[in-house]
């Protein structure tokens, strides 16, 4: 899989215009991270074809650290690139092995997201997904923590977002008064099956809940790239860095797929 130029004029603008002695265009750093991301492979690892492996690594590291694609994700979901119109979303988390090679970031990054639970060193990705290939907003947190207190944060970043009147699906996880309360406070209908042991037990739209399958579906084709289904990075920018990436491509190749 490659990036084509038809879909790289896409996002084009949106990225900052190489600096220095051009050797190496922005689409070639594209079409390598690609690689790096679909194939879990160390940067000096890449085909000659790509070009020099350190060039390429110092330009996606500098993007990394400087937001370079949740600029160019947030502003493909305001373009309507990204088409996230729809009337319901779904909200859930997965968990992420860290390769050993991904521990032991240096203290003065501060801490990471990276935490022990019972699968091990894990990294958790919550997300609010708009059908089973579009995200609307995710966040990092390590593995032992809870979901429905990081579902919340996640929540709480769609506020004044235009999401009113939207129904947000969520399992069980997440069926907790506090969760419930704060869709509703934003506007959002919150979809979800109430505990067994619950006492005053809720109806809840089950046909609308089956829906909840898209989040998992989206968490798949992330899990596609090798650099989501295990993480390698010791910093938390780069490991955003390779999801937004993935989000992107993934969009990049939908727009122009017949």
């Amino acid at each position: 899989m490659e990036i084509t130029l038809q879909q790289y004029k896409i996002i084009e603008p949106l990225l900052p215009l190489p600096r220095g002695n051009i050797k190496i265009s922005n689409l070639q750093v594209l079409n390598a991270i690609l690689y790096v991301a679909e194939h879990g492979c160390k940067w000096r690892g890449l085909p000659v074809r790509f070009g020099r492996w350190h060039s390429i690594y110092m330009r996606a590291n500098r993007w990394a650290k400087q937001g370079v694609l949740d600029r160019v994700f947030l502003a493909l979901q305001e373009n309507d690139v990204i088409n996230i119109q729809v009337d319901h979303v779904s909200l859930d988390s997965t968990a992420v092995k860290v390769h050993p090679d991904g521990t032991g970031a240096f203290k003065k990054n501060g801490p990471q997201s990276i935490g022990k639970s019972r699968a091990g060193w894990t990294t958790k990705i919550h997300l609010v997904a708009a059908g089973a290939n579009r995200a609307v907003a995710f966040r990092l947190s390590p593995g032992q923590a809870g979901d429905a207190p990081e579902g919340r944060k996640l929540l709480k970043s769609l506020e004044h977002c235009g999401w009113e009147g939207t129904s947000v699906i969520m399992d069980r996880a997440y069926e907790g008064d506090e969760t419930r309360q704060l869709a509703l406070d934003l506007g959002m209908t919150p979809v979800v099956p109430p505990k067994r042991n619950r006492l005053t037990p809720w109806e809840y739209d089950l046909e609308l809940y089956k829906k909840r399958n898209e989040v998992e579906r989206l968490f798949r084709r992330l899990k596609g790239f090798r650099r989501i289904f295990s993480r390698f990075d010791k910093l938390d920018v780069v490991f955003t860095f390779f999801i937004h990436f993935a989000l992107i491509v993934d969009t990049l190749i939908s727009v122009n797929r017949p």
